[in-house]
């Protein structure tokens, strides 16, 4: 099977403010390379400040890289066209609550995305919404309700609605689970497994807990400081870790969960 998604050399760095003969310039992410199939998890792990969230702008459209190319479907995505990265790379957050407009009903928030990216008519874009709904587990009357209205679990499937609406290849999951609790989190792992399979996905997650990225994930990638410091299979990398720092991380995460 081809692969999805191409990422080759991609690097981002940021000129400090500061007189223009002392000014520093700050490397978030060094060159990165690594390919996505359909149908695979690719789990990005590492501590605050190595370089996950800056990795998830860039193939988002959010920022533009200093070096390097992003291909989806061997098309090279360009940072101008982000009419085009919103349709097939898609994004969500943790705190779903805080992306969702408290003044608009879930059909308006779903409609948005549809009259921007489509040509839909009004029933049709009324119909694929209440489909939508149904396919991550709500109900179709849901499309009038307001935010407010629902748990923190609906709302995280209210978020994962708008982001499959549009049909997308790939979606980043940043730290989208992290906020759930244990029974709400395993559902929404099933659920987007199921719908992988549907739909032909690829997910990206970003996650700080190890335990979901063992179960969830098919390969993983460490970042340190903005370098890759161990990428590969999940369950190679989880039993034999061989870089210092994934050792530490699984340490890290080993004594937390005894203590729990």
């Amino acid at each position: 099977m081809p692969s999805l998604l191409q990422v080759a050399n991609v690097s981002k760095s940021y000129k400090l403010k500061g007189y223009w003969y002392n000014r520093k310039v700050f490397t978030a992410l060094e060159p990165i390379s690594f390919e996505l199939k359909a149908y695979k998890t690719l789990a990005i792990v590492g501590e605050i400040g190595s370089g996950k969230s800056t990795l998830a702008k860039l193939l988002v459209g959010a920022e533009t890289p200093n070096t390097g190319t992003i291909k989806l479907n061997g098309q090279t995505l360009e940072p101008k066209n982000f009419k085009q990265r919103c349709q097939h790379i898609r994004m969500i957050f943790q705190d779903s609550g805080t992306t969702l407009n408290p003044s608009l009903t879930i059909h308006q928030l779903l409609d948005e995305p549809l009259k921007l990216n489509t040509e839909l008519n009004e029933a049709a874009r009324s119909q694929l919404i209440r489909m939508t709904l149904q396919k991550v587990g709500l109900l179709s009357d849901h499309m009038n309700f307001y935010p407010h209205m629902f748990s923190g679990g609906q709302k995280q499937r209210i978020s994962l609605a708008r982001a499959i609406i549009l049909q997308p290849q790939v979606i980043i999951l940043d730290e989208a689970l992290a906020s759930l609790d244990p029974s709400l989190r395993s559902q929404m792992i099933n659920l987007l497994l199921d719908l992988q399979q549907q739909m032909g996905l690829a997910f990206i997650l970003i996650s700080h807990n190890l335990g979901i990225v063992r179960h969830f994930s098919d390969e993983m990638m460490v970042l340190c400081g903005g370098k890759v410091v161990e990428y590969g299979p999940t369950h190679q990398i989880m039993q034999e870790p061989k870089h210092r720092y994934t050792q530490k991380l699984l340490m890290s995460q080993h004594f937390q969960l005894c203590r729990k």
